[in-house]
């Protein structure tokens, strides 16, 4: 979690979406996970584009390799969890190191580079949407994608 810079929109291009019946069209891009450095804990990054004209709301995260995955919001030198991350018409939300992010708890299995790990996210209007997190060193930075 000691990556510095923000994550640029335009990585990875995306390869996960969903749509809702009311016109949220979501779309799931840059996804990593850094390769945690704890036996118990690691965090999550992704960036989620609203294309639609209806806003829509990241309600909770699952994954089969942590007991929990929990939302957090960073507000200014602090972290707390979040029950939800609003994703704006026309916007993004943005999970990024420093910033709003996931973070994976109670780890059945310390996930190794190269790896990936399948995540979960459910939404208050779209069907939920699967997404193949790739496992990144613990030092990488999406701005230089090394």
């Amino acid at each position: 979690m000691a990556l510095a810079g923000a994550l640029a929109l335009t990585a990875c291009g995306s390869s996960d979406s969903g749509d809702s019946p009311d016109g949220a069209a979501l779309f799931v891009g840059s996804a990593y996970m850094p390769q945690p450095v704890s036996d118990s804990m690691a965090a999550g990054f992704l960036v989620i584009t609203n294309k639609g004209a209806t806003d829509d709301v990241l309600t909770r995260v699952t994954s089969d390799i942590a007991g929990e995955v929990t939302m957090h919001r960073t507000v200014g030198q602090t972290m707390e969890e979040a029950q939800r991350l609003d994703i704006p018409a026309h916007g993004a939300l943005v999970l990024q190191s420093g910033a709003d992010h996931l973070m994976f708890e109670q780890l059945k299995r310390k996930p190794r580079e190269g790896e990936k790990v399948s995540v979960l996210l459910h939404f208050a209007k779209t069907s939920p949407i699967t997404v193949e997190m790739p496992v990144k060193p613990a030092t990488y930075n999406p701005k230089t994608g090394h």
